[in-house]
């Protein structure tokens, strides 16, 4: 963990990935040594700064309740409870954030705030989530990938729905630890060019994009999605369900996969929209082991970079 001791968590594309595959062990251990009841308070005495500029449910409670189980403190603190919910500069928050806290994390819309915070900040800052990336949910992905299936490289992601946030990251860090991800998105709703660019040149032709879901998923060995409408995206909910409802992942999606593939979700789920019920609450369903495992994840990345 040492060598990952004073930096910042802001992107995949950041660490290699032998960097990402030992915060992705980290978290493992971490996980059997808390249901062995091994005591493992690496963080004592330290404290982490929580900006929330959007909601959560599994970012904060993982961050909050992980900080406390590694023998620090966690402060939550929303944008009504901060001087920068009034026009206080990114700047100085983050050059007196410093003063106070080992760490921050940062839950926000614009990626380039959280460049902007890590940029002034004289302590490691993670970002929780952006619009652009949302590297921290892979982490425990990959924890869950490795769970179920015993490694990473030369496994195949099928990502189907929206080229948003978590895509970006998917593609990037599954190209870092060599995993082929193919993504399906409707046209108008692909990734971010750029992104696609970087992971192809990091994983070659392992990483594809089309807009059919069946061709996507053929011989997946994970097939992943994420809700239609992301935060912010509230008002385009109808006209999205209209333009993504042959992208649902459903039985007959999923048995194009290879066998014994898993399906995930990074939730909060819409049974009937993007995911069926039978998928979601059936037997390759390893969304809740996930879910838990942000738990884990999240405590690897704070025990790994904080000093």
């Amino acid at each position: 963990m040492s060598t990952l001791k004073g930096r910042d968590f802001l992107a995949l594309a950041d660490f290699t990935g032998a960097e990402i595959e030992l915060l992705v062990d980290t978290g493992l251990l971490l996980k059997k040594q808390l249901k062995e009841g091994t005591p493992h308070d690496h963080l004592k005495g330290k404290s982490l700064a929580m900006i929330f500029e959007k909601s959560s449910t599994r970012t904060r409670m993982a961050f909050e309740v992980g900080m406390y189980q590694l023998g620090g403190q966690a402060l939550f603190l929303s944008s009504r409870d901060l001087q920068i919910g009034r026009g206080e500069s990114i700047a100085d928050t983050a050059r007196v954030m410093s003063r106070y806290v080992d760490g921050i994390l940062i839950r926000t819309y614009k990626q380039s705030d959280v460049v902007d915070l890590a940029a002034y900040a004289d302590v490691p800052v993670i970002n929780g989530l952006t619009d652009w990336s949302h590297p921290t949910q892979v982490i425990a992905d990959f924890m869950t990938i490795k769970e179920h299936k015993g490694q990473l490289e030369g496994l195949k992601i099928a990502y189907v729905g929206d080229g948003n946030n978590m895509l970006h990251s998917l593609y990037i860090g599954g190209a870092q630890v060599g995993m082929s991800v193919a993504a399906a998105c409707p046209i108008g709703y692909e990734p971010d060019a750029s992104v696609v660019k970087a992971a192809q040149a990091a994983g070659q032709e392992t990483i594809t994009l089309t807009t059919d879901p069946h061709e996507a998923v053929q011989d997946a060995d994970i097939i992943y999605t994420d809700t239609w409408a992301s935060m912010g995206q509230e008002s385009e909910k109808a006209e999205r369900q209209k333009i993504f409802k042959d992208y649902q992942v459903n039985a007959a999606l999923m048995a194009k996969a290879r066998p014994g593939a898993i399906f995930m979700h990074c939730l909060p789920a819409y049974r009937g929209l993007e995911v069926t019920e039978d998928v979601l609450e059936g037997p390759s369903s390893v969304v809740f082991d996930e879910a838990e495992n942000r738990l884990h994840a999240h405590k690897a990345i704070m025990a790994s970079i904080i000093n």
